[in-house]
């Protein structure tokens, strides 16, 4: 089986993006499942079951969606595996600008929007950075120029990521994408023992456990002050 791993900020079109590439693998005739993680809410799951795609879908609650996802991706491949699915695509939340959910050897997808503005890519860490493939959306709203500038923006970022553009209304560009994605095929058994492309968001204070109350004496842990240089 497969692995790929998608990602990117919220609302920026990952799962339009995800079904329309699916529609272009299974003309092939593979077998192509989804693992949603997302924190309070989705219902994106419903969508990929409505276009008869197997799904599992994985709410993180109050942990980081990023460390869920570690948590639990050997769990769901070996679900795809034992599904005999060709392909498996891992859904992330839609992360914060940090986050890093990919894994050496897994290929990996950052989907971003042309509408989150053109220092974004600048602003966008290890989850835009380390990506094989930067997918850029929304690119019918905005005009050729500003498509042209947002992506060598992303090429300043990741210059060694391939970017393409894909309209997640009409799937414009989603069949190349697929042919990325199933043409550098590697099969997967497991992920017991492979590592992160990078080390993922740390932080463990008081209030990760539970604490809401505000002032230094209620911070322990990591914590991080900002430097307020000379106050009066």
């Amino acid at each position: 089986m497969n692995l790929v791993t998608v990602s990117g900020p919220p609302s920026s079109g990952k799962t339009s993006v995800i079904l329309k590439t699916i529609d272009a693998l299974r003309s092939r005739s593979l077998k192509v499942g989804v693992v949603k993680f997302d924190c309070l809410y989705t219902d994106d799951d419903a969508l990929y079951a409505k276009a008869g795609i197997p799904v599992k879908k994985g709410l993180s609650g109050a942990m980081c969606p990023d460390h869920f996802f570690v948590s639990n991706i050997e769990e769901v491949t070996q679900w795809g595996i034992a599904e005999d699915m060709d392909i498996l695509i891992s859904e992330s939340a839609g992360l914060c600008n940090r986050c890093s959910p990919y894994i050496k050897g897994i290929k990996a997808v950052c989907v971003i929007d042309n509408l989150s503005g053109v220092n974004t890519p600048k602003k966008i860490g290890p989850m835009l950075k380390s990506a094989d493939i930067v997918v850029i959306t929304k690119g019918d709203i905005v005009s050729q120029a500003e498509r042209e500038v947002f992506a060598s923006k992303v090429n300043l970022v990741n210059p060694s990521a391939v970017i393409m553009n894909i309209n997640g209304l009409t799937g414009q560009g989603s069949f190349e994408l697929s042919t990325l994605i199933h043409g550098d095929h590697k099969d997967v058994d497991t992920l017991v023992g492979r590592q992160l492309r990078f080390t993922m968001p740390s932080a463990l204070c008081s209030y990760c456990l539970g604490e809401t109350r505000i002032g230094e004496n209620y911070q322990l842990g990591n914590v991080r002050k900002m430097n307020m240089g000379d106050q009066a």
